[in-house]
């Protein structure tokens, strides 16, 4: 055999081995995708949302003890209304300060980077709980709810940013409207706790009490929860490719199988059409918002965020001042006061977990009903409050009626950026939304402060009418959005 020969039989070897490497790769890809193909999803994504919720309602718990609080602080301190609103906003003012920032830097930081942010944020809010009741003047109540806001505010871009990752589009509107009802869930359970702890230790240890739950659920997001699925090691493939609209597919059959059973709709909120509501809705297809500019310069997340702004300050009001009312004005004993002041979160509640349900199941995704509704029914219902009787029935029934309505709409402001923008750039859509939302949230307080130094208890409420009745307006401004994805995008 000459070198010629031999060179070209080690050529075939080194081809033939080549040949067998490639397609010893390809029948591993193939079992593998073959595997995921028979493999169970987790539903991990569930336990997640469970740890979403119980740290929310926490940490909103942390920011509604003070409205329980606020009578025996007035009291000790000699403060007016117009000083007690003030110090209520703050919060309100800090938590909506941080928002665009923190939007922003969740964009440009890695998810494991946000992912311990997000715990170490959730421990400065205990913190600054805890610190609420060693207050020895009012400066200190000042400052400490500047630095609660501005610990918390983070929080809630963190939940949503964790929930637009771990969730299909299908299940967003269900997953949101369960992280709102956390909020909701907070301050419904803070006056029968406060009112225990006021009995047995004093108003100061509200404060202690609620900052330790905060402390152990952030140890445990730390080494349960990740930003991603993909990063998980409790989620397995299957859901992963669930949750990013992936089917499992072999080689052969890839783009069939992509369109098989098992696929999503490719296209953003609407899969049954209904002209009449789409008329009313003002439904229209739009791109996805792709780069910052284009989500700054959107009416479509500043109308929201406006609309948002109204509805947290009439919860701002239920959260911080009709505790007092129900004990200055319709002189109601601590255990009445506390039925009472929860009976608009017990509202809120079901109106939070129904709103997210009948937007997923029975709307296809469409976001602005609820919203529309909840605007509606909220100056309904507090129109009714004003000159109410002093009769704990009709009372409760109306608190509970407008937390109802004001919850219904309440997961649409988080889920709505989700069928706007990107991934990438919802973070910061949703950071404007809360921004907004919050700083006009925090005026509520503050100008039912000064109404009460001037006027009464009407014009409180006539407030809240005209705030729900403006919100309707604006949300009457902006499209529902069918959202149209480029070939390769994740929903």
């Amino acid at each position: 055999m000459n070198h010629v020969d031999a060179a070209d039989q080690v050529g075939r070897h080194r081809s033939a081995a080549s040949a067998a490497s490639a397609t010893s790769a390809t029948s591993a890809t193939s079992a593998t995708s073959a595997a995921a193909t028979l493999q169970k999803p987790t539903r991990y994504r569930w336990v997640v949302m469970g740890l979403i919720f119980l740290i929310w309602a926490i940490a909103c718990a942390d920011r509604a003890n003070f409205g329980i609080a606020l009578p025996y602080m007035k009291k000790e301190y000699g403060i007016s209304n117009t000083e007690a609103g003030l110090i209520v906003s703050l919060f309100s003012f800090a938590y909506g300060f941080v928002q665009i920032p923190v939007g922003l830097m969740y964009k440009r930081l890695s998810e494991k980077t946000t992912g311990i942010l997000f715990s170490v944020f959730m421990l400065l809010t205990s913190l600054f709980t805890g610190l609420m009741g060693t207050t020895s003047s009012v400066l200190l109540l000042q400052l400490y709810r500047v630095g609660l806001g501005l610990s918390e505010g983070p929080l809630g871009i963190g939940c949503t940013n964790v929930i637009n990752r771990w969730f299909p589009p299908e299940e967003k509107g269900t997953a949101t409207g369960l992280w709102i009802a956390a909020s909701k869930l907070g301050p419904l359970i803070v006056p029968t706790v406060c009112i225990i702890v006021i009995q047995l230790w004093g108003w100061r240890e509200i404060f202690y009490v609620f900052a330790v739950p905060g402390i152990f659920l952030a140890i445990l997001w730390l080494f349960l929860v990740t930003n991603s699925p993909g990063d998980n090691r409790f989620c397995n493939e299957a859901e992963r490719r669930y949750i990013s609209h992936d089917a499992p597919a072999s080689s052969a059959n890839a783009n069939t199988n992509a369109n098989a059973a098992g696929s999503k709709p490719l296209v953003g909120a609407q899969v049954t059409p209904m002209p009449w509501l789409d008329g009313i809705n003002r439904t229209r297809r739009v791109p996805r918002l792709e780069t910052l500019r284009q989500v700054f310069t959107s009416w479509n997340v500043i109308g929201v965020a406006l609309g948002y702004g109204c509805m947290i300050g009439i919860s701002n009001i239920f959260m911080s001042w009709i505790p007092t009312y129900l004990v200055t004005v319709k002189g109601f004993a601590s255990v009445k006061m506390g039925f009472l002041a929860s009976a608009p979160f017990i509202g809120a509640v079901a109106g939070n977990m129904l709103g997210g349900i009948i937007s997923d199941r029975l709307l296809g995704g469409r976001r602005k009903p609820m919203m529309l509704l909840g605007a509606l029914g909220t100056a309904a219902m507090t129109l009714l409050l004003v000159e109410a009787p002093d009769s704990v029935l009709y009372l409760g029934a109306m608190l509970m009626l407008s937390g109802l309505m004001l919850g219904i709409g309440f997961a649409g402001y988080s889920a709505y950026p989700m069928g706007l923008a990107t991934k990438a750039t919802y973070p910061t859509a949703f950071g404007i939304v809360n921004s907004l939302g919050q700083i006009g949230g925090a005026c509520a307080p503050l100008a039912v402060g000064m109404l009460l130094d001037r006027y009464d208890w009407t014009s409180v409420f006539l407030y809240m009418v005209g705030t729900s009745l403006l919100c309707l307006v604006l949300l009457l401004s902006v499209v529902e959005p069918i959202t149209v994805r480029k070939a390769g995008e994740e929903a």
